[in-house]
């Protein structure tokens, strides 16, 4: 039998990415009427932690209740692979008494190594080259706010991070703009642009001019974990890269703000703007628990027909 895994934003096709949203659309429209919905009834989900987490670890677990499931946390300090326990053992051991599996971690090739050896479906909740769990849940909202985001330009200002990475691979399956501007000497590595092409693609120096014309607007924190010991360093060659309300002013005025979280008001972005009428920064957190719970009801149960007889959505 073959298992599907999450491990990359390309892992999916638009197809398939379409029917999650209006899987998402549904489940989170019976969330909200406070109706029963639990496809997940006695499945449980064993969640890796290798970094630390609020919003991965909240939307996991408390969505694998409200399907009906249970989730089980497990940090690498505490369990065998924080001891020198071989990922393909650790897999091959974990998925014999779980459902569904969920790790954020460092290394993409951890995680890679997990769902080789692993008789249940991965998913990819972090790692230091993608974040898709985060980039479905932003665009799902930017479909719910502005409607299709297939010929849209997203402008991304800041570090060339994980969450960038992801943004140029749904570029591809979407068929959008990315407009990427960094500072000298953190910008998107060549042979990145080049493995997902050029034709969704564009590089800017100055980060006002990334923004004109864009329909979204995001940014992340400068210092990504690991990175910690660059952080006085980053401050400084960042400090021109903060998305504040002069920048947004070049934007159009419907144009979208996001930020993954935690931010940092002051740093990559201004409180004027992240708490501004823009910005859809609390909307796209929600998010990632109802793109999420898509998700793990797709990765377990397969494609639905129609939704259940409860349904008036």
């Amino acid at each position: 039998m073959q298992i599907n895994h999450f491990l990359q934003f390309n892992d999916f096709s638009r197809e398939e990415f379409e029917y999650l949203f209006e899987r998402t659309r549904w489940i989170k429209h019976e969330f909200k009427q406070y109706r029963r919905y639990w496809p997940l009834e006695d499945r449980t989900m064993a969640m890796i932690f290798d970094k630390h987490s609020t919003r991965t670890r909240l939307s996991f677990e408390a969505g694998m209740h409200q399907l009906g499931g249970a989730a089980i946390y497990l940090s690498t300090r505490d369990t065998q692979l924080g001891r020198g326990e071989p990922v393909e053992d650790a897999a091959r051991v974990i998925s014999r008494m779980v459902d569904i599996v969920m790790i954020r971690t460092y290394e993409h090739d951890i995680i890679k190594r997990f769902a080789a050896h692993s008789r249940v479906p991965v998913i990819n909740g972090l790692t230091d080259e993608y974040h898709p769990c985060q980039i479905m849940g932003d665009i799902f909202t930017f479909i719910e706010q502005n409607g299709s985001i297939s010929g849209k330009t997203v402008a991304w200002i800041g570090d060339s991070n994980n969450v960038c990475n992801t943004w140029l691979q749904a570029a591809e399956v979407f068929d959008f703009n990315v407009h990427v501007s960094t500072p000298a000497g953190y910008e998107v590595e060549p042979e990145r642009a080049g493995l997902y092409g050029t034709g969704h693609y564009e590089e800017f120096a100055d980060p006002h001019d990334a923004v004109k014309d864009a329909d979204l607007v995001t940014t992340d924190v400068w210092t990504s974990m690991g990175f910690e010991a660059e952080t006085e360093e980053r401050k400084k060659d960042f400090a021109n890269f903060r998305v504040d309300v002069e920048m947004m002013s070049c934007a159009k005025k419907d144009t979208l703000f996001m930020h993954c979280l935690p931010a940092h008001r002051g740093e990559e972005v201004a409180a004027e703007v992240i708490d501004g009428p823009q910005s859809v920064v609390w909307e796209e957190a929600e998010n990632r628990l109802h793109t999420q719970k898509a998700l793990m009801e797709y990765l377990l149960l397969g494609r639905l027909k129609g939704a259940p007889d409860n349904s008036k959505f």
